[in-house]
């Protein structure tokens, strides 16, 4: 099989896919929780370093998200074009999610998007469970993506974290939760605003609302959570 490269087809980068397919990997993932109907059981690790090699190639990425395997979704995210990715696109791909897996992963690539924050806004009030989880999983991968982007923006997500904090989904509450503590990990202007919705939610009579709150408020609160921020600030 000929050596994966930026010239290589969506229909070569599938058969390499399939040739590395590993039925014990693929058997592992159920333990966390992950759908392997569409999976090939191939790591993160190694779908990266295909992408590294392939490289960016837009029109390539849709043909290869059209497969429906999830490993060549997966690299159809991280070598699509984040400035030619439009909110009709990501509400095409949000539309077919089935995992949390592929959710985290794409996420990331609609972060780059120049409608990231209406996509935010609209997948969180979506009632399929993991188009809501994109918006929150969003949240989380804007706070590492967008270094330049003013704390404003954030505090305006903490409203919508509490709205949804009562979605006992196990993959919407665990996703709100992870919003939760990036955003207060962000700065130490974040940080007094997150602990303190943290503290509601773990103070509220719903059982979902006050794990993620408790959850949220033991990391917050660490020592090294806030020595990490404090020297930041310095």
């Amino acid at each position: 099989m000929a050596e994966l490269s930026p010239q290589s087809s969506a229909d070569e980068i599938v058969a390499h896919l399939r040739s590395i397919a590993s039925k014990k990997n693929r058997l592992g993932m159920l333990r966390y929780g992950i759908k392997i109907e569409r999976a090939l059981g191939i790591s993160h690790g190694v779908q990266r370093q295909i992408a590294k090699k392939i490289k960016r190639n837009h029109e390539r990425a849709f043909e290869l998200w059209q497969t429906g395997i999830m490993e060549a979704q997966f690299i159809a995210s991280v070598t699509a074009d984040p400035e030619r990715f439009s909110g009709a696109d990501a509400r095409r791909w949000a539309a077919t999610f089935d995992s949390w897996d592929i959710v985290d992963g794409v996420s990331d690539l609609f972060v780059d998007t120049d409608c990231w924050k209406e996509l935010i806004a609209e997948f969180a009030v979506d009632e399929r469970e993991f188009v809501r989880r994109t918006a929150f999983a969003m949240m989380a991968w804007s706070v590492v993506h967008r270094k330049k982007e003013p704390e404003t923006t954030f505090l305006e997500f903490l409203p919508i974290i509490e709205a949804h904090a009562t979605d006992g989904r196990n993959f919407v509450k665990k996703a709100v939760n992870w919003a939760l503590r990036s955003i207060g990990k962000r700065s130490m202007n974040l940080h007094g605003p997150a602990l303190a919705l943290a503290l509601k939610l773990a103070a509220s009579t719903d059982r979902t609302a006050r794990w993620i709150g408790k959850d949220a408020v033991k990391e917050l609160s660490d020592a090294k959570t806030l020595e990490r921020l404090a020297a930041r600030k310095a």
